[in-house]
């Protein structure tokens, strides 16, 4: 499988378009949408797509969760700019974003610590299952639980950030 966004490619920094927004408190000014995002060459017999946006180096001692979508159709190969903002509605029918660290569903963008350059993986699942049995209040490590037994591929993208 491949992963491409026509906002960043593999290991480019992320505009300020996709980085945090005040609203949260963490310091960063950011317009908070997510990146358009594309992927090709899922294998056979896959029956919907999950995606993830995770921060490997967050001082947390067990990473950062931006962004979780569980139970894409599997007829989706694509998401449009800001589909992550659930209050506008871009999410295919029948996708499900899920609780992230941030405490509620929906992407929430980039904002490291000062002076540290953070890596963003955005990651396609290809999943064997029609519907992962989860909910909006379900969090992203129980997620990732399900999908380390049901993914058939998986292709990620990486896009940095530092302030």
């Amino acid at each position: 499988m491949k992963l491409t966004s026509e906002n960043f490619r593999n290991g480019d920094y992320l505009g300020a378009d996709h980085i945090l927004s005040e609203v949260y408190g963490f310091g960063c000014k950011g317009g908070n949408r997510s990146p358009q995002l594309s992927w090709s060459g899922a294998p056979a017999g896959v029956k919907s797509f999950a995606l993830t946006c995770f921060d490997p180096d967050a001082p947390t001692g067990s990473g950062f969760w931006h962004w979780v979508v569980a139970n894409i159709p599997p007829g989706i190969s694509s998401l449009p700019l800001g589909a992550g903002d659930p209050a506008v509605g871009k999410l295919p029918a029948g996708a499900l974003e899920v609780r992230t660290d941030f405490g509620k569903p929906g992407y929430g963008g980039p904002c490291p610590p000062e002076g540290e350059v953070h890596r963003y993986l955005f990651t396609v699942f290809a999943v064997s299952l029609d519907r992962l049995p989860v909910s909006a209040d379900t969090s992203a490590a129980v997620v990732g639980f399900y999908l380390n037994f049901n993914t058939l591929a998986k292709a990620s993208l990486t896009g940095l950030f530092r302030r």
